[in-house]
């Protein structure tokens, strides 16, 4: 597939909405100046601990009947996922791209938004779920990352613990309200610093409650506004913020072709792509993900979690 005038088209339609974005968070990921130089370095996962020795001579005893089974994932408990190291002064890491990736592989995230004042609207009728393009990536078997908000998960709560109880999806934090965590952001209200790391916990406290339990320690900021304030607020939360680096273009496009074509001219090795699993803000994404997975895979692309990128 070749980069057409719709591409062009596509761009200028982002643009030109970009303050319509307040409602899905389409941005592009917008930080201080020298935000992304305030990654940390990776961090690898945390080794189980070794068994104590046994008693020298003796041997081992034998597991007791009255053992307890091995825990259960915590349903809404961010699972232990990778995670990067905090950034100078304990401020939250932010990942947008793995840089240091040689095959060909890419993270297709979606954005699962509501914001806390959109019930009369779903009430009303408007549809804030995409069931279907869900149901694309179960049979195309393409392992993706949904950042959910936790109101999205009080809306709907079925699909959220389906979602979060299939192998195939993990669900990252989107806060609860979909409020900004930094001014100005496409028009969002504001959250304080206070409310701010409250709203993140009242998130993974909805997806508890949906009975979700593929959950990890990742926080994508509503439109991707964040500053050293907004990484401070929300750094005892221990999540790694993520980002993207190729922007769908999905959010209120009406021609997948168009949407198909800037996703596959932005990927690169070790890509995270932001889209939409919103059906009123994003009608066109599951048809443009039947146009994108085939042209990736042709192209010798391998589709994994965010998780698998933090992890490399």
């Amino acid at each position: 597939m070749t980069i057409s005038v719709r591409r062009t088209a596509a761009v200028a339609a982002v643009a030109a909405l970009s303050a319509a974005l307040a409602a899905c968070g389409g941005g592009t990921g917008t930080s201080d100046a020298d935000g992304q130089a305030r990654m940390g370095a990776s961090a690898a996962p945390s080794a189980p601990a070794s068994a104590s020795p046994s008693t020298a001579g003796s041997a081992a005893p034998p597991p007791s009947p009255r053992s307890s089974p091995p825990a259960t994932p915590q349903a809404g408990a961010p699972g232990k996922a990778p995670t990067m190291a905090p950034g100078p002064g304990g401020l939250t890491p932010v990942f947008d791209r793995a840089k240091q990736q040689t095959d060909k592989t890419v993270a297709l995230t979606f954005d699962a938004d509501m914001t806390s004042d959109q019930g009369p609207r779903a009430a009303g009728g408007e549809h804030f779920d995409n069931p279907q393009l869900i149901s694309t990536l179960r049979t195309l078997k393409v392992p993706s990352t949904v950042f959910m908000t936790g109101r999205w998960a009080e809306e709907y709560p079925d699909q959220a613990k389906s979602i979060g109880t299939d192998p195939n999806f993990e669900i990252a934090n989107h806060s609860y309200s979909h409020h900004a965590f930094k001014s100005p952001c496409y028009g969002l209200p504001t959250l304080d610093e206070a409310a701010a790391r409250a709203d993140v916990d009242r998130a993974f406290e909805a997806f508890r409650k949906a009975g979700a339990v593929n959950t990890v320690p990742y926080f994508r900021f509503p439109g991707g506004c964040y500053d050293d304030q907004a990484l401070r607020a929300i750094s005892t939360a221990k999540v790694t913020a993520v980002q993207w680096d190729v922007v769908s273009g999905d959010a209120f496009a009406k021609d997948p072709d168009a949407v198909a074509e800037q996703v596959l001219a932005g990927v690169k090795p070790g890509s995270v792509v932001v889209m939409h699993c919103t059906r009123s803000a994003a009608p066109v994404t599951e048809e443009a993900i039947r146009k994108i997975v085939p042209e990736l895979r042709k192209r010798g692309y391998r589709f994994v979690k965010v998780s698998d990128l933090i992890g490399k």
